[in-house]
């Protein structure tokens, strides 16, 4: 009975999981969401075209990808405390800087500087935090952090437009600027810790746990070059080329198949509300099977609304394409940091992550720019879709070849110090 009524004491790794839930949402909302508002108020005041200032962002999303490696580094050696409370002051600096911009150089240079502290506040940091203070419980989570910041797009778009409409596209920016070093620089300065042996915690809150997700004695050198992690990253980059491909292009995807544009909206809209939906299975239904077969469960599920969307423009493939590539995409943001901390455990999780983000970001950099070349040379997107298809199939091959218990652990060289 005194077992039944005692109270389990507050895992402090749970405070950060929410504090960076918070903080991710904000920085995706200002940083990300946020663009799609301002372009055409931009575009009316300064002439600038679509491409001139969607190649902008393009950029800050490149700059943000080739970043991340020091950033990873960083976070492996000092952690994250001082990193993301300065890239939380760099952030609000730069959007502060967005709206006064008068030229075309300004603006690009902007972006760019948007790119690089977002480097520091967005989920790649944010997912190290959460592999060294969890492990049993390492998915839920990010699922938490991934659920909680999928609602950015639904927070931050219509408050951008609320503001535009206030007070003018400048003023907005500036709004959004205080709102971001409001919120981000006080919880990343207060609230994050290194690790939990820094508050004389275990890993979970629990020695077992804490045991359990001791990293291995691995030689750095040698993950990054074993097959194990090009297969894995391979894997990942191909997904991620097939989703943002079909993600940017699946308006005009509808629209070209005589899909009114109104409901072409309202259905990508539901997409954001199908990841939120995956995220929230994937916690309880990860802690009963390896971050390998939910990996491949996801390109599996990826794979099938892909062949779904291929069969036509019924309104029910339509609404099943949604609802399972939703679910994918939502889970696909979870599915590789578990998989990675799982398989190297955290003393290099920052290093090994990022190098994988930096192919991951070269493919969605280029897919995009190559759905809109394909569509161009045949006047239809189903050669987009067949190659999205065949590469999630790849994918899955990919992550089937890997060894089934996801334990896959350079040893160090002897004469080696890692």
């Amino acid at each position: 009975m005194k077992r039944l009524l005692r109270r389990e004491p507050h895992y402090y790794g749970w405070t950060i999981a929410l504090v960076l839930a918070t903080t991710t949402t904000v920085s995706y909302g200002v940083l990300f969401y946020a663009f799609s508002v301002f372009i055409a108020p931009m575009e009316a005041e300064f002439g600038w075209s679509r491409g001139e200032l969607s190649g902008a962002f393009s950029l800050s999303l490149l700059i943000t990808g080739l970043v991340a490696l020091p950033v990873g580094c960083w976070l492996d050696k000092h952690g994250s405390r001082l990193l993301m409370t300065a890239g939380s002051i760099g952030a609000m600096v730069a959007v502060m800087l967005w709206s006064q911009v008068n030229t075309l150089p300004e603006f690009i240079a902007v972006t760019a500087l948007m790119g690089f502290f977002g480097a520091a506040i967005l989920y790649e940091p944010a997912f190290a935090v959460i592999a060294a203070w969890f492990s049993q419980s390492r998915g839920t989570a990010m699922a938490i952090v991934t659920f909680i910041a999928g609602f950015a797009s639904t927070i931050f778009t219509p408050l951008s437009q609320a503001l535009l409409e206030a007070y003018g596209w400048r003023q907005a920016i500036l709004i959004l600027a205080i709102i971001l070093g409001t919120i981000n620089i006080p919880l990343h300065a207060l609230f994050l810790r290194r690790r939990p042996a820094d508050l004389g915690l275990a890993t979970d809150g629990d020695a077992k746990a804490g045991n359990a997700s001791a990293s291995p004695n691995i030689n750095l050198r040698a993950v990054l070059r074993s097959r194990y992690f090009w297969l894995l990253t391979l894997a990942f980059s191909l997904s991620s080329l097939s989703i943002i491909a079909v993600r940017i292009h699946f308006i005009p995807l509808l629209i070209s198949v005589d899909v009114q544009p109104g409901n072409a909206a309202l259905a990508s809209g539901a997409i954001g509300v199908m990841q939120v939906v995956g995220r929230t299975i994937f916690a309880p239904v990860e802690r009963r099977f390896s971050s390998r077969t939910m990996a491949i469960g996801v390109f599996v599920l990826l794979t099938i609304s892909l062949a779904i969307l291929l069969l036509g423009s019924a309104a029910i493939l339509i609404v099943l394409f949604v609802a399972l590539f939703g679910m994918a995409i939502g889970t696909h943001t979870l599915t590789r940091p578990l998989i990675v901390a799982d398989t190297y455990g955290v003393a290099y999780y920052g290093r090994i992550s990022s190098s994988m983000v930096i192919f991951l970001t070269l493919a969605g950099t280029a897919s995009p720019f190559a759905a809109g070349v394909l569509f161009d040379l045949f006047g239809s997107y189903n050669p987009m879709l067949i190659l999205a298809a065949g590469f999630s199939i790849i994918s899955t091959v990919l992550i089937w070849l890997l060894p089934k218990d996801g334990l896959h652990r350079p040893q160090p060289r002897r004469s080696m110090s890692t």
